[in-house]
């Protein structure tokens, strides 16, 4: 071959090997379009007091967040400049099912991010996997404190604190707002009537265990009630806390088993007889409308749904106001919740591909930036704080239901909003330690 010709070839091989370089270079730090599973309840009891409303929050932000009409501080367009193809999937059929699903998400379609879950069961079913496959995976709603208790994630975060906040934050308002510290000898007791499973048991233990501390003279029922997920049935649970001598009954039933129980118990005068606190229940409210029993305590779990609905910050009278512009309904706690996963991501996004020179992160560097992080929600500040940066942590509120008639819609009154240092224990500290130790730094005011 002649030498001319062979100097020629080398020197377009070599143009063509730098070109290549560039191209995958770039495409290494550029991407248009991420790829995101977002899972919640679209069938069955949990779909419509929970699913659905969860997936329209994640989904009206998602599209503002792509469009870039969000408010400040998220009006930036995109996650680190690329629009999110979010796939929705049913969290239906129990966590073997959820775990296959999972698997596929992240083996076959290929997805950058995980966003949602609503169950504990599915959470703890979920996570795992996630650190195993090592897909990033933000946790939006579920509440069982094992999660991070029994063992730190790397790949999973949850936006949603757990459920020993909602537990002790109701047991502070029944002493603090019935008794104000102070037993009668016709509240001598409590008892609770929660699901059969992680959530549930776990919701009723630190109630208790909060009560111990609040109301020490105060003493549990040795019957506290606990139906399986999904009963629908609860004549002979009714009868049995009727007939309790316990005044105070504690329920975190969601979905539509919630529902079906203040209607059973209604028509037999059982919130005339008790105070029901329930640390979920506030999209029950909204869908039995007028129906809804005045007087029982509600807990949003943080900041969100019926008990922020008269708040004026600006980044909650938008997502209330395009909420419902688009759906005809107002936002409840799920839709919070997702919404919050959201921003989360794109926060955490945005951070990461700053830090890297503004290229495109990868998901260890969204990790690293997620890790920690602290952020604004609708109302209030989200804060990765506790297991290992990976769990957040905010405040909790809790008030009275009361129909407002002049307005033809639910209300709430009483608010009370519990911080995450009167509700939580320190970091690295497991909570049933820190209760039965009396809470120790514990600051409320």
């Amino acid at each position: 071959m002649n030498f001319n010709i062979l100097r020629s070839w080398c020197k377009f091989v070599l143009a063509l090997c730098f070109a290549l370089g560039s191209i995958l270079s770039i495409s290494a730090y550029a991407k248009d379009t991420i790829k995101v599973g977002v899972v919640s309840f679209l069938t069955g009891p949990a779909g419509g007091p929970f699913g659905v409303p969860a997936k329209q929050g994640a989904e009206l932000v998602i599209d503002a967040i792509n469009n870039g009409t969000m408010p400040a501080p998220y009006n930036l367009k995109g996650f680190a400049g690329a629009k999110m193809n979010a796939v929705f999937s049913d969290e239906s059929g129990g966590g073997t099912k959820q775990v296959a699903l999972f698997r596929d998400f992240v083996q076959k379609q290929n997805v950058d991010a995980m966003i949602g879950y609503i169950s504990s069961g599915n959470c703890m079913a979920i996570g795992p996997v996630a650190d195993e496959l090592k897909m990033l995976t933000v946790f939006s709603t579920c509440g069982t404190p094992r999660l991070y208790e029994e063992k730190l994630r790397s790949h999973v975060f949850r936006t949603q604190a757990n459920a020993v906040g909602d537990s002790l934050a109701a047991a502070k308002y029944i002493a603090d707002v019935y008794f104000k510290g102070k037993i009668t000898t016709a509240s001598k007791m409590y008892t609770g009537i929660n699901q059969n499973y992680a959530w549930g048991q776990d919701s009723y233990k630190f109630f208790e265990l909060g009560m111990k501390v609040y109301m020490p003279s105060a003493k549990g029922s040795s019957k506290p009630q606990f139906p399986k997920l999904f009963a629908g049935q609860y004549g002979s649970e009714i009868s049995a806390l009727s007939l309790d001598k316990a005044k105070i009954v504690h329920s975190s039933f969601w979905n539509g088993d919630w529902e079906a129980f203040v209607l059973q118990s209604m028509v037999r005068g059982f919130f005339k007889q008790k105070i029901v606190v329930s640390s979920v229940g506030g999209s029950g409210v909204d869908s039995l409308g007028k129906k809804f029993p005045d007087g029982v305590v509600m807990g949003t779990r943080g900041l969100v749904g019926l008990n922020v609905r008269d708040n004026k910050d600006p980044m909650n009278e938008w997502f209330i106001n395009e909420y419902k512009k688009r759906y005809k309904a107002w936002p409840l706690g799920p839709s919070y919740q997702y919404a919050r996963s959201v921003l989360a991501y794109k926060i955490a996004m945005d951070n990461a591909r700053e830090r890297n020179a503004n290229k495109f992160p990868s998901q260890q560097q969204v990790i690293n930036a997620m890790k920690g992080l602290r952020f604004k929600s609708f109302v209030d500040e989200i804060h990765f704080a506790r297991g290992d940066g990976h769990q957040a942590v905010h405040a909790i509120s809790y008030g009275v239901t009361k129909y407002n008639k002049a307005k033809g819609e639910p209300g709430i009154e009483k608010l009370r909003t519990y911080p995450a240092s009167c509700i939580y224990p320190p970091a690295g500290v497991k909570s049933e330690d820190w209760i039965n130790n009396g809470m120790p730094g514990r600051k409320c005011d």
